[in-house]
């Protein structure tokens, strides 16, 4: 028997649940449909009145009734059920899924969307506390001569009244006023701009404007997701170009400028003849790919001495977890055989500190991983990557799990994968590890269940943090004068998350600073420096160069820890660095200016965002700047007592050997195998 949620009708205020019912008895009664509430088990039974034949019934709900204002929910996911009665049982059925919805406006600040989880029933969520000044488009798209928005034109089912596009001039605050026009579908409007019409060198925020009963509204119009299949470029016959961007805050921005002139064109060629050499590469890592499955299925007999091969994030990096564990290792037991695999772009490093390595997706690399007795790393190998029934597997991992993970993640969007195979995936790799190390005991329990992890886990800390734990006063001084930073000035620390909304299209990604840097140096310049940790994939989007009296950017030093450590404050948003700050018991500020959304939008979260956390949160740059000043006057976080239940609960075991612990672990299974 199934019950499977098969569509959706608006009707005024309520919106009508279709379902088809299968292999469900001939003789049935008192039908019910259950929303079941996954976080605060609230419940809601609805009768069956409709019922159109023996295999399709309709059901009636408000979607005001499926939220409240209880616990200080903001989020509510409901599951569905489908009950009856037969002469001899009453049955319970979960319903399924074979409608999803787009996203549905019930007011300015909520919205529902019906989804399917991983095992494909059926999920309705509701978002409530969206900001109230975001209309969230369709699309953003450039033709040779115009600009097309589509988005939305009805709230509940209400038709929104007297609908403009505007465009608001950044240079001289002018606006340009555009109506919609019915789109292709019923429900969405279409605007069209001439581009003939932007002011020449201008930048234009797009703003909407409509009524709605006696309400007048103006909103930010914004795109949750990427820019990715959309037309961002237009050329102007005049030798003009337009692009459109994402701002910070997910704002669409027009820009109007002269197009590349004959000598920047040819500037630009060396990149044209890169993406050619890139394509070749491409072509050659497919073929090597093919090469490297052959010999890992090749035999391979261990080496005589202990070997031990250490990576950090797929070679990218010689840093983190696996590199405090091999240089204690490298201190203590010298006589063991220690290789890192690395990228080609660590080579130079690696020279410089006498660090020996292997480069990776070579043959000698197949070689000493097979040939090896340990793997120490902090992420995942390749699934392709054979591991020998001789090796021992310790995963170090890189952080305290805030944002969803593996199995945890209930429905997975990446390209090129289902949510059932990257489960798999992930279940495989993870139980390929023969011992996983945990900071805590919240982290131990969200491995076992995100991983699908039954192997050993080794809750020691992790090794990275021992420097946090083990450093004085003069070698935080030394490290200021090696980086260049003055000694005589306080630090604030700003280390975002990386979004996946940032992702433009292949090869590159969007970044504007969420805050007006001009503001920072007036109010805190004359004795503060700002740090900035962006993540790597948009730290060449970042232009500071008319801020650099007060302004570094550190997104490619290799040791975080090191600027945790020279810092007064961390400003964060949804990064899991504040895990590892809170070691200091300095204060840490949250600046989630885009919270709602992307709560919503991509993944949830095991902590509760707005209680849980080790200091408070900023939701716009006021707050922000006021944060900042508060934060730099209370240096040491030992007496607050929210700080310290984060502490207490996610540090406390730590004790600065975690090292040393893999070490002698690694030891004694070397001693035992002997």
């Amino acid at each position: 028997m199934r019950a499977i949620l098969s569509g959706l009708h608006q009707k005024k205020k309520k919106m009508e649940l279709e379902f088809e019912l299968i292999d469900i008895p001939g003789s049935f009664e008192n039908l019910r449909i259950t929303f079941l509430e996954k976080n605060s088990l609230a419940s809601i039974t609805v009768p069956v009145l409709r019922v159109i034949d023996n295999n399709l019934i309709r059901i009636q709900i408000d979607p005001d009734q499926l939220q409240f204002s209880a616990f200080e929910q903001s989020e509510f996911v409901w599951q569905l059920f489908f009950a009856f009665n037969t002469v001899d049982e009453q049955v319970i059925l979960q319903v399924e899924s074979e409608y999803l919805s787009d996203r549905h406006q019930l007011s300015l600040t909520s919205y529902f969307q019906f989804n399917s989880d991983a095992d494909g029933m059926a999920t309705l969520n509701i978002h409530t506390k969206q900001a109230e000044d975001e209309f969230t488009i369709n699309s953003v798209n450039l033709s040779d001569n115009a600009l097309h928005i589509t988005g939305y034109n009805r709230i509940n089912g209400r038709l929104i009244k007297d609908q403009k596009i505007i465009l608001k001039s950044r240079q001289s605050g002018a606006k340009l006023a555009y109506p919609t026009a019915e789109g292709s579908l019923k429900t969405l409007f279409m605007t069209t701009i001439p581009l003939t019409d932007l002011p020449s060198n201008s930048t234009e925020d797009v703003y909407v404007q409509y009524s709605i009963g006696t309400r007048e509204i103006e909103q930010r119009v914004i795109l949750a997701r990427s820019l990715e299949g959309q037309m961002t470029q237009a050329d102007l016959p005049s030798g003009r170009m337009v692009t459109v961007e994402k701002s910070f805050n997910n704002g669409i921005v027009l820009k109007e400028f002269p197009a590349p002139s004959f000598g920047e064109k040819l500037a630009a060629l060396p990149q044209k003849f890169q993406a050619v050499f890139d394509l070749g590469r491409t072509i050659q890592d497919k073929v090597n790919l093919q090469r490297m499955r052959w010999l890992f299925r090749s035999g391979h007999r261990p080496y005589d001495q202990p070997t031990i091969v250490f990576e950090s994030f797929g070679g990218r990096q010689v840093s983190d977890s696996p590199y405090a564990i091999y240089r204690l290792f490298n201190e203590l037991y010298p006589g063991f055989n220690f290789i890192w695999s690395i990228d080609r772009s660590q080579k130079k490093f690696c020279k410089q500190n006498q660090i020996p390595f292997v480069v990776r997706r070579t043959s000698r690399w197949v070689r000493t991983l097979e040939k090896s007795s340990y793997w120490i790393s902090n992420a995942r190998f390749p699934a392709w990557v054979k591991k020998p029934s001789y090796v021992t597997y310790i995963q170090t991992w890189h952080g305290t799990p805030l944002k969803k993970l593996g199995l945890d993640i209930e429905t997975v969007s990446m390209p090129g994968t289902t949510t059932t195979k990257y489960h798999d995936n992930f279940v495989k790799e993870a139980n390929r590890w023969d011992a996983l190390i945990s900071p805590n005991d919240y982290s131990t329990k969200i491995f076992r269940s995100a991983f699908g992890f039954n192997n050993q886990i080794l809750k020691v800390g992790y090794p990275r943090n021992d420097e946090l734990i083990n450093t004085n006063a003069d070698d935080i001084n030394a490290l200021k004068h090696e980086m260049g930073i003055p000694l005589d000035k306080k630090v604030v620390l700003y280390a975002p998350t990386y979004r996946d909304n940032q992702f433009a299209e292949k090869g590159k990604y969007t970044f504007e600073l969420p805050f007006n840097l001009d503001d920072f140096r007036k109010q805190f310049g004359k004795d503060t420096v700002l740090i900035l940790r962006m993540h790597y994939l948009i730290a060449n989007a970042l232009d500071i160069s008319d801020y650099t009296d007060f302004v570094y950017d550190f997104s490619n030093y290799p040791n975080i820890s090191d600027l945790y450590l020279v810092s007064d404050m961390l400003i964060t948003d949804y990064s899991s660095v504040f895990f590892d700050y809170a070691y200091l018991k300095r204060p840490i500020l949250f600046y989630p200016y885009d919270y709602h959304l992307y709560k919503d939008e991509l993944r949830g979260f095991y902590l509760d965002y707005e209680k849980d956390l080790p200091g408070q949160i900023a939701n716009n740059e006021k707050e922000l700047l006021k944060g900042i000043s508060k934060c730099l006057q209370q240096p040491d976080m030992s007496s607050d007592n929210q700080f310290m239940k984060f502490y207490n609960r996610f540090c406390a075991i730590d004790d600065g050997l975690s090292s040393l612990k893999v070490v002698n672990y690694v030891v004694h299974q070397i001693e035992k195998n002997g």
